[in-house]
């Protein structure tokens, strides 16, 4: 592991490794470090006691944070005609059919996601392989007739979370510039997200660990029956 700079050591010295720490305790110290240079990013960790190997215990779904990431998604919409128009007024920064299909094809990556209505698939589905997991699709919220409502959702922080191989959630819940009680807010919304994706296949303890840290600071370990008792009062 390369040398940790001044920035990740001072805030180190405030975390204790092994201590479980209360929702208010670990955002007070994610937002209380030393000032960086950018407004940094926070973000969650969740590992999940389901084994990833088997299908029918993946975890995946949609939420919409309340106070959003903190970053406006920069987003390419296929669709024509109306569809074109309404996603233009909803605000994708691209729009296009059979030409944005061949941007893609030469090499254009210029986008954040992919959102497309369901009529404009028989062309983009040509760009499977070359799109994989980033494929509009319904599951991630995607694909839809209703380009602009779905546009204007990614805008203000509607994320898909999905579980990697290795069992863990991870995702971004804002910058520390929105303070411990916004963050509060959208961690909540989150973790009860998490708690309705779980699979019926799930047995034993669902949730493991939860972490949350800044760009440039430590992991802060929360007590994950505290959190998601603060997630369940949140909705």
């Amino acid at each position: 592991m390369g040398k940790r700079g001044k920035t990740y050591a001072e805030a180190a010295k405030r975390v204790e490794a092994e201590r479980l720490y209360t929702v208010d305790e670990a955002l007070a110290l994610v937002c209380d470090g030393r000032p960086a240079k950018f407004d940094q990013t926070v973000d969650l960790a969740v590992c999940l006691g389901v084994d990833p190997r088997h299908g029918e215990q993946m975890v995946r779904g949609m939420v919409v944070l309340p106070h959003g990431t903190g970053k406006s998604p920069r987003i390419a919409a296929f669709a024509k005609g109306e569809k074109a128009a309404e996603a233009a007024a909803a605000g994708a920064d691209v729009v296009g059919a059979e030409d944005l299909v061949q941007r893609i094809e030469s090499g254009w990556k210029d986008y954040d996601l992919l959102v497309a209505t369901r009529d404009m698939m028989s062309i983009v589905g040509r760009l499977g392989k070359r799109l994989g997991p980033r494929m509009p699709n319904p599951k991630a919220g995607t694909l839809s007739d209703e380009i602009g409502k779905t546009i204007r959702e990614l805008k203000a922080g509607k994320l898909e979370f999905r579980m990697e191989k290795a069992g863990i959630i991870h995702a971004p819940l804002g910058k520390v510039s929105f303070g411990p009680e916004k963050l509060k807010e959208n961690l909540a919304a989150f973790l009860a997200a998490v708690l309705r994706a779980r699979p019926a296949a799930a047995k034993g303890q669902f949730v493991r660990k939860i972490t949350i840290s800044s760009t440039m600071g430590p992991g802060v370990n929360l007590d994950p029956a505290e959190a998601f008792a603060a997630a369940a009062g949140a909705e």
